[in-house]
């Protein structure tokens, strides 16, 4: 699954817009990501846990001509599955699909529409059947011959000379 496909059924779950999904997503990299960059741990109760892994200098070798090649200390990510993600992937079962937003509260977010008052029904005129016009004939179209190019020549080739025969 791609990120596109990540955000579509995340806001066909949720019940928000795909603009409204994306920006959820990336609010939530965001604070995964500086949280990480503070040294500290992410714990998502019953998914998982985010942790930085320090990697120490160490030497390697370039794979193409074997020399020693120094690596230095870099951050990695870690990520362990949490109780719930574990027991969910090994389930049979269905998995729980979590609950849309509930109508009310979409309602109370959204601003106040203005109500207009109902007019009367005006009761409907009358309508005559309308009268379909005589098809009309079109002139045939007449087309103009094709005018040919001049056709070009080629130069004459000449045949090799004959050797004398001895």
């Amino acid at each position: 699954m791609n990120r596109t496909e990540l955000v579509g059924e995340v806001s066909e779950l949720v019940g928000l817009t795909k603009n409204q999904a994306e920006k959820s997503l990336e609010a939530f990299e965001y604070v995964v990501t500086s949280a990480l960059r503070r040294n500290e741990t992410v714990r998502i109760t019953g998914f998982g846990t985010f942790k930085v892994r320090d990697r120490a200098a160490r030497r390697g070798r370039n794979p193409q001509t074997g020399a020693p090649v120094k690596i230095k200390a870099s951050k990695g990510i870690g990520f362990a599955a949490g109780a719930g993600l574990k027991a969910d992937l090994n389930s049979r079962s269905a998995l729980k699909k979590p609950v849309a937003a509930a109508p009310a509260a979409a309602a109370k977010a959204a601003p106040a529409k203005k109500v207009l008052p109902v007019k009367k029904a005006v009761p409907a005129k009358k309508v005559l059947p309308v009268k379909k016009a005589m098809p009309v004939k079109k002139a045939p179209v007449v087309k103009a011959p094709a005018k040919k190019a001049p056709a070009k020549k080629a130069p004459a080739k000449k045949a090799p000379a004959k050797k004398a025969a001895r």
